[in-house]
């Protein structure tokens, strides 16, 4: 497979190089610089969401509602899970994307550069529709992230523009914008790899982003679709969800969560690919089981079209259904447990360095693996219809969302930091920061466990006073979980300014991205590579480039 960009595009790829800080203020086509402006934006709406979260855990830490507004409340706890989402979790990750991709299989640029440099534009839009929800009459939508008729479809301030519909506004935005980003990705994978990379020479990063995209190319549309839908019920009367008009709810539901379960997916596929990167760099093994890892993504994305049932088991689903998919949702455990036995053989007997990135890690998998046991008992439809809309799915999908994949992405920015910036971050700080991480997660989010097996219901603003011990400490989490970001903050910032210069491969790691300067050039490789060996050879002497110096003692494992 040779490197035909051009001939896709007909785009020149010569850019300006970002010679200083409002380069990237700017409408680029450089796809390093097109990640870093997402990585940058997604983290300031991750603050965002933040505080919009210690409000909440501010309210809950008495059983009485005293701190703010209901009204206030509901809005806040939809904003809370909409800008993680829209905002933190799907921008950062297709930054991180943006940015090692076309490196990472030989490539100068993505297969088009202007549009995506559109997509990412539509996220600050998707943004501005959401704060300013704030400000119209009735304040920003309050039916929750997933929206559901015919909560969703109330409107007491008889405003046309009103937080619900400026909701669905950025919902849909977002879903254009991310599609744009899928159609980028799979072509870019598909057509643009360096001679001799073959699939299964491809790095696992790069296999966890093409599974990922390919389900937000099938399922994303359907989500897309019913916020379209129910914006029309909101604003000119059709009756596509609407009871009363003869409109079916539930069908919704179908169409949210036939993406939004799959959505764990694209959000978890690439953090499983920064593992599958990481742990054999500071192990100092090759990683096991390659191939039968990249298929096991390949195959999580085909199981994904058939689990969405199993947030519906509530629903008026009929019991064959329910069986049907509790089977096929506790089939991902299958292809998701290989992952976890490669990763632990992987260090299993490693020369381990417990560096930033690799402490955050293996907090990520740690938490990772129990949010999995969790998951089963969920799939299961008697647990599930038992904790069914209480707090025990909420520190599930917590431990999922914070414990996994936010985790995962501090791992992937200590990681190839001084790939992007040039500069190494302070370890101390960045050891701090994991720590304090880690267990504000656990504190965080261990509660709800058993809050939601006592019946505790999410998304109230007061509570039995018998949930109150649970709760404190909950709060408590979520407060050290906030501070945690100072740290890295502060050593991202200083680092990055003042922080000792980067050699180009500061880990001795192997892959395309460290054969080239930190940070790379405008044009990424002077000459393509051309790939004669698969990836991960730690411990062995085969080179990764035929043309490339390898600046990787592969024979010394440290």
């Amino acid at each position: 497979m040779t490197n035909i960009s051009l001939e896709i595009t007909g785009e020149s790829y010569h850019h300006e190089p970002p010679n200083d800080w409002k380069t990237y203020f700017t409408f680029s086509t450089d796809h390093k610089v097109i990640g870093i402006q997402y990585l940058v934006t997604s983290f300031i709406f991750f603050l965002i969401g933040g505080i919009f979260a210690m409000i909440l855990r501010g309210e809950l830490i008495t059983p009485e509602s005293d701190l703010i507004d209901r009204t206030v409340y509901n809005g806040m706890f939809t904003m809370h899970g909409t800008v993680m989402l829209f905002l933190w979790t799907f921008p950062s990750l297709v930054g991180l994307a943006n940015y090692l991709v076309p490196i990472m299989i030989g490539a100068r640029d993505m297969a088009f550069p202007h549009l995506n440099a559109v997509a990412f534009w539509m996220v600050p839009i998707v943004g501005i529709l959401l704060i300013s929800s704030f400000f119209v009459p009735g304040g920003p939508a309050q039916a929750g992230w997933w929206a559901y008729p015919p909560v969703s479809l109330q409107n007491p301030t008889t405003h046309l523009i009103n937080g619900q519909v400026l909701w669905l506004l950025a919902v849909a935005t977002s879903g254009v914008s991310s599609i744009m980003g899928a159609v980028n990705f799979v072509t870019t994978i598909v057509k643009m790899r360096a001679p001799g990379m073959a699939f299964f020479r491809m790095p696992l990063f790069v296999w966890a982003v093409f599974s990922a995209q390919i389900i937000q190319l099938f399922g994303l549309p359907a989500l897309t679709a019913g916020a379209v839908m129910l914006l029309f019920d909101l604003t000119v009367g059709t009756a596509f969800f609407d009871p009363s008009k003869g409109g079916n709810p539930v069908m919704f539901q179908h169409y949210f969560w036939f993406y939004s379960h799959p959505a764990v997916y694209v959000i978890i596929l690439p953090i499983f690919g920064i593992f599958s990167e990481i742990f054999p760099v500071y192990s100092r093994k090759p990683l096991f089981g390659y191939k039968v890892v990249a298929i096991s993504s390949m195959l999580i994305a085909v199981v994904s079209a058939i689990v969405w049932v199993h947030h519906m088991y509530v629903s008026g689903t009929p019991g064959w259904m329910r069986l049907i998919f509790m089977l096929t949702t506790m089939f991902v455990s299958i292809p998701t447990g290989i992952k976890v036995f490669a990763w632990v053989a992987t260090i299993w007997g490693g020369k381990i360095r417990l560096t930033t990135p690799m402490m955050f890690a293996l907090g990520g998998l740690i938490m990772f693996i129990f949010a999995g046991i969790t998951g089963i008992m969920l799939s299961s439809v008697p647990v599930d219809i038992h904790v069914n809309n209480t707090y025990f799915v909420v520190g599930h999908f917590h431990y999922v969302l914070y414990g996994t994949v936010t985790m995962g992405m501090y791992a992937a920015i200590y990681h190839w930091f001084p790939k992007m910036t040039g500069r190494m971050f302070n370890d101390g700080w960045g050891q701090i920061h994991f720590w304090l991480a880690f267990i504000g997660t656990n504190l965080n989010f261990l509660p709800m466990h058993p809050l939601g097996l006592q019946g505790m219901l999410r998304r109230v603003a007061s509570y039995a006073p018998e949930y109150t011990f649970w709760n404190v400490l909950a709060s408590l989490g979520a407060f050290l979980l906030g501070m945690s970001t100072l740290p890295f903050i502060f050593n991202i910032l200083v680092s990055w300014t003042q922080g000792e210069k980067a050699p180009n491969n500061p880990w001795r790691a192997i892959g395309l991205e460290w054969l080239i300067s930190s940070p790379p050039s405008v044009e990424n490789f002077e000459e393509i590579p051309i790939i004669i060996s698969e990836p991960y050879g730690y411990g062995k002497s085969e080179p990764l480039t035929a043309n490339l110096e390898n600046h990787t003692t592969l024979n010394d494992p440290e």
